[in-house]
């Protein structure tokens, strides 16, 4: 997935993922995921205007969906590296490393998105509570997404700090999915 596949139109975009190639695949489609649940959190915030951290809400929402939407393509690129390391025969270990970080950090902020959309559906504007509910919850299923796909290319080495890290990032994410359910999407 070239950086350049997140400016084509969406169908085009979902045609790219289905394509029988290996990327764009799940981790790429994790971190468009969560930058779509941070887009949601930003509006959101953005529309709290009787809100004090409304402002700020946004500003860092702005920033986690840039950094989301920067990670999809490192992520395609780190696993087309994995797969080429594999063909060859050699550097795998440093390309597994690779793709192996490149979702925990999708992972971790995807989980930071669905903490800011639960406290914008909490205290900003009401009237978009459901819109920054919906962003939590697709945040939390991106974050679960991503790190499995950590835990998945660590089976080989399970005390890997980054796969006990991914696993507390699922545990994170199932907390809020059920803080999600108690703000309720109607």
């Amino acid at each position: 997935m070239a950086s350049s596949d997140l400016d084509l139109p969406l169908t085009e975009f979902l045609d790219a993922v289905a394509r029988e190639e290996p990327a764009p695949g799940g981790g790429s489609v994790a971190a468009v995921t969560a930058a779509l649940g941070a887009a949601l959190v930003e509006m959101s915030a953005r529309f709290s205007h009787d809100w004090a951290d409304g402002p700020a809400s946004a500003a860092r929402a702005k920033e986690l969906r840039e950094r989301l939407a920067a990670l999809a393509p490192r992520d395609a690129e780190a696993y087309e590296a994995l797969l080429a390391a594999r063909r060859k025969g050699a550097g795998e270990r440093d390309a597994l490393s690779e793709a192996s970080e490149v979702p925990l950090q999708i992972a971790e902020a995807a989980v930071e998105v669905a903490e800011l959309a639960l406290r914008v559906a909490a205290d900003g504007n009401p009237n978009l509570r459901s819109d920054a509910t919906t962003g939590a919850l697709i945040a939390e299923a991106a974050a679960r997404a991503a790190a499995s796909l950590v835990e998945v290319n660590l089976e080989g080495s399970p005390d890997d700090p980054r796969a006990r890290r991914a696993r507390e990032l699922t545990e994170a994410a199932a907390r809020l999915s059920s803080r999600s359910s108690v703000a309720g999407v109607h």
